[in-house]
């Protein structure tokens, strides 16, 4: 599946537990997943709507 040669990423931000998510760019979308459940599969968003959902945290 195209999920598995992703490239996942976390925030530098991350504390060192693991309690975060990780995000990749999928090609259809931005794909966002449990660090500690990456088994159980991923959500996908469109590109734009991660951008404004970014965008709104910067505000």
């Amino acid at each position: 599946m195209f999920r598995d040669y992703a490239t996942w990423r976390k925030s530098t931000r991350s504390a060192q537990q693991g309690n975060c998510v990780e995000v990749a760019d999928l090609g259809a979308g931005v794909g966002i997943r449990d660090t500690k459940a990456r088994e159980q599969g991923h959500l996908m968003v469109s590109a734009g709507d991660w951008a404004g959902f970014v965008d709104s945290l910067k505000k």
